[in-house]
């Protein structure tokens, strides 16, 4: 299926010209082997595709032994692999590369020596135990992958037409107007519930069957589990505590995520750890307070304070429903029509952080509990800096609304408050786009372009 970082692989091949390894991490299942294979199958006269899941012991050695004569080392690899090598014209790939680090440390040598490209993909790729004694490489460009957006999502079902014009409309600040509307709502709902990983994508385009797509999706989050078990060391009983309350915190009606749920007085110094480690490997996408809206958000930040969304929300829409069992069709129905009560709301917020984090975003929100002043007492949904900054007026807060029946005092007192510091409000919803009051409502699938 087609990728928009398949341009970036175009990039990275023409502007460095071998004087460095891209490296590709995502999470489990995101399609970065996929993605690799097909650009080297495109874009190389040759390659030499290393599965570190399965490669055999010799491969190994090579890393181990052969580095100080490479003539030697390539002469094996490609009697290995029956794959011949052209200078500047051959690629190799170290896939699942956090498997063998010692092969990751080699990246140093084989990029000075000149002769090929490499990719390393990735998954867990910072987590400790991957890093442990080596040396990472200077020369490796790391780009991350995420699920499937919105568009490639369309592409998967061939629609190239529709969000061209959703950007139109949004750069020129126009409704779609209400039949194209309720199409792409409509599509985008779809979206949501299949999710954008590759593998259940292509399930339901293949049977137009949220079932068969819900199926591709346990295996996943089955396989987040075992990774789980093998890869977080003394924490993962900690881990996986916290994976399986993730629905039940966005479930709540600030979202925070708080730790009293797995413990009686726990301690965010027993759990920093384990929260770090599933946003390291890119299971979850963590969402920090802040408590100014400046420009150095990460300064002001209180990394106890946080909310913790699913790094794909198809994921988290089987992570949450009927656990043991596919999802009811009934539920799918009332996906569709967007009359999910109250978790409709988890859903939007969801797919809202995961939209923001593709499209480059650190997640912060604001919340103050002030007890005695009301009109200091708010909470923001996510801030956002933009990308040129200047003295004044920085900062867009914004909130998500997964129905048409809403208030936004919030947003309004934030707005008198810290007038000096913001950009635009936007307010994410089902609706078209409108503007009102200095608040800009955008429909839910516009998110990206913010």
């Amino acid at each position: 299926m087609k990728r928009k970082i398949y341009d970036r692989l175009l990039r990275w091949k023409s502007e460095d010209c071998g004087k460095s390894c891209l490296l590709v991490q995502g999470a489990r299942r995101v399609g970065k082997s996929y993605i690799v294979e097909e650009f080297a199958k495109n874009e190389y006269k040759s390659y030499i595709l290393i599965d570190f899941n399965r490669t055999s012991a010799e491969i190994g050695n090579l890393f181990l032994n052969d580095l100080d004569d490479l003539d030697t080392f390539f002469l094996k690899l490609k009697a290995a692999y029956n794959v011949p090598l052209y200078d500047r014209e051959s690629l190799i790939i170290l896939d699942d590369v956090q498997l063998f680090p010692r092969a990751r440390s080699a990246v140093k040598y084989l990029v000075a020596d000149g002769r090929y490209d490499y990719i390393e993909t990735g998954s867990l790729i910072s987590i400790r135990n991957n890093v442990k004694d080596i040396l990472i490489p200077s020369e490796e460009e790391p780009i991350n992958m995420y699920p499937m957006d919105f568009e490639e999502f369309l592409w998967a079902l061939g629609n190239d037409t529709l969000y061209p014009l959703i950007r139109s409309c949004f750069e020129k600040k126009r409704p779609l107007g209400q039949v194209l509307h309720r199409k792409a709502m409509d599509l985008f709902r779809q979206y949501m519930i299949v999710g954008g990983m590759p593998q259940a994508v292509e399930q339901f385009v293949i049977t137009k069957d949220f079932s068969a797509a819900d199926r591709v999706k346990r295996r996943i989050l089955n396989l987040y589990r075992d990774d789980i078990q093998k890869h977080a060391a003394r924490d993962r009983l900690k881990v996986e505590a916290i994976f399986d309350e993730i629905p039940n915190q966005l479930q709540n009606q600030n979202r925070h995520f708080k730790l009293s749920s797995l413990e009686n007085n726990a301690r965010f110094e027993k759990y920093d750890e384990p929260l770090f480690w599933l946003s390291d490997a890119m299971i979850v996408n963590n969402c920090y307070n802040t408590t100014e809206p400046t420009i150095g958000l990460k300064m002001n930040q209180n990394r106890r304070l946080l909310k913790c969304y699913m790094s794909d929300t198809g994921l988290l829409i089987s992570h949450a429903f009927d656990e043991n069992t596919i999802v009811s069709d009934e539920i799918y129905r009332k996906l569709l029509l967007g009359k999910l009560e109250t978790d409709m709301g988890m859903i939007f917020e969801n797919m809202a952080a995961q939209m923001l984090v593709s499209g480059g975003h650190k997640l912060y929100f604001y919340a103050n509990n002030d007890r005695e002043h009301n009109e200091n007492r708010m909470e923001i949904d996510f801030l956002i800096a933009k990308k040129t900054v200047t003295n004044r007026h920085n900062i867009s807060p914004i909130e998500v609304k997964s129905s048409k029946r809403y208030t936004l005092a919030s947003i309004r007192k934030f707005m008198a408050k810290y007038a000096e510091q913001l950009h635009t409000a936007y307010v994410l919803h089902p609706g078209d786009m409108s503007e009102e009051n200095g608040i800009i409502f955008l429909p839910i699938y516009m998110t990206s372009f913010l």
